[in-house]
């Protein structure tokens, strides 16, 4: 972050400096007060349970200046930044930050599912040819993604920035701050359907992403799924597909898996070039196509993107593959919706050379559409021939049953994460092959990291 005295600060966010050296520096701003340093400005989140002003004393101490919505102690000598709403102030703050840099590529991601997957085969790609900022973790949010318009730097050429959203309203307020002049939107599932309703609520909230686009701007699209399709022909600006299917601007043909890589020829304008992505599954050939579609227009070279290409790691606990003596563990055990469900169970099938075996939690937020949305998954298991499912939890007690209907003979329903991890334990045999999936709220990261202290 290029460094800002706290009076600047306070100008800018329309705030008053209670108290403190008006000079002083601040170069990061922090709202986890674990991470706050010397320099950094700490903002505290007033949470539904907790009040994070309560841990401005010990920031203070390690030299940090303070948003607050309060007034300062008496006697007070830090700086303390008065402004009527903590997260507002930070939101105004990085809005303004962001657009120092109006040279900057700035590419946002968003979409139902594979969000963070698409921006770090973005990032990758475009490293071939830039130097580049990106969104670490999955700082998406209303607080996330406002903070890590922060990390921007001046040596950067292009940033890749993940864009969340689970509410009416929300993607309206990132794109006031992030303001991006290319969109990259993944797919339209029914994640977070509970709360926006259908899945033409959440497709216009997503393309909302949009809102700052002029007719020099690119939007890059799904070709693949039909919600995303029907935008082409009603925009002022440039729309560029991607997918597997003969109308994508972007195509991919002749999709090859060796070992825990993916080959594939991407087919643009009448030519042909080979990729190889160090991913398996035909969503990861999607989120490559998307990189090689964003690179192109930016004007980086078949050799600049294979080389970003090559460094491409998936994040943690998304397909992460590790490998055991007597099994493979596929961790993808961050999140789950239906759509990415189904195709975690996809690449499961696609590399399983002995038994199979899928541990699955509930999916959360999925409303009137749970039940139904469970059982599907369990009719995938059954098409794609996985030889055992355990669930884990209520919901996914539909899961079993979609299973069991449909053919499954190997199928265990347990309440929680130690109980399936039990189970699993009587079903593993040499070479077999086990996804960890759930919706974040089922942590059954707990299932992958007993897997991991008991089979060394």
């Amino acid at each position: 972050m290029k460094s800002l005295t706290v009076q600047k600060i306070a100008d800018i966010v329309g705030g008053t400096l209670l108290c403190g050296d008006p000079e002083t520096t601040i170069n990061n701003v922090q709202y986890d007060s674990r991470s706050v340093t010397e320099g950094s400005l700490f903002v505290p989140i007033v949470g539904e349970k907790v009040d994070a002003h309560k841990f401005i004393p010990q920031c203070l101490q390690t030299g940090a200046a303070v948003f607050t919505k309060y007034d300062a102690p008496e006697n007070a000598e830090k700086p303390y930044i008065k402004v009527d709403d903590t997260l507002s102030a930070m939101q105004r703050l990085a809005a303004w930050y962001r657009q120092q840099f109006p040279s900057l590529h700035f590419i946002g991601v968003t979409g139902s599912v594979g969000k963070t997957s698409t921006k770090e085969m973005i990032a990758a790609a475009l490293s071939g040819g830039f130097n580049v900022m990106k969104t670490q973790g999955n700082k998406n949010s209303q607080i996330g993604m406002p903070c890590t318009m922060f990390d921007i730097q001046e040596e950067n050429e292009a940033a890749v920035i993940e864009m969340g959203m689970s509410e009416f309203g929300e993607m309206d307020k990132l794109c006031d701050i992030a303001r991006p002049d290319m969109a990259v939107m993944t797919n339209i599932g029914k994640a977070h359907i509970e709360n926006l309703g259908s899945q033409e609520n959440i497709l216009s909230e997503k393309f909302k992403i949009t809102k700052h686009f002029t007719d020099k701007d690119v939007l890059f699209i799904n070709g693949d799924d039909p919600l995303l399709c029907s935008l082409y022909g009603k925009q002022k600006f440039r729309i560029v597909s991607f997918g597997i299917g003969n109308g994508c601007d972007f195509r991919a043909e002749n999709i090859a898996a060796e070992g825990f890589s993916t080959s594939f020829d991407c087919v643009n304008n009448g030519e042909s070039r080979e990729f190889v992505i160090p991913a398996l599954g035909e969503h990861s050939v999607r989120n490559a196509l998307a990189a090689i579609a964003v690179c192109r227009t930016l004007g980086l070279d078949d050799q600049q993107m294979q080389s970003g290409l090559s460094v491409y790691k998936n994040a943690p606990m998304r397909q992460q593959i590790y490998s055991f003596e007597e099994f493979t563990l596929i961790d993808d055990s961050y999140n789950a919706s239906p759509e990415a469900t189904k195709v975690s169970i996809d690449v499961l099938q696609s590399i399983s050379k002995g038994k199979s075996i899928a541990v699955l939690a509930d999916m959360l937020e999925l409303g009137d559409h749970a039940a139904d949305e469970h059982y599907g998954v369990g009719q995938h298991i059954a098409e794609k021939n996985i030889d055992c499912l355990i669930t884990v939890g209520p919901l996914s007690e539909n899961t079993a049953m979609g299973a069991i209907e449909n053919g499954c003979r190997h199928v265990f329903s347990t309440d929680t994460n130690v109980q399936a991890y039990e189970k699993l334990c009587t079903l593993i045999e040499k070479n077999s092959v086990i996804l960890v999936k759930g919706s974040r709220g089922m942590h059954t990261d707990e299932i992958v990291k007993m897997l991991k202290q008991n089979y060394k």
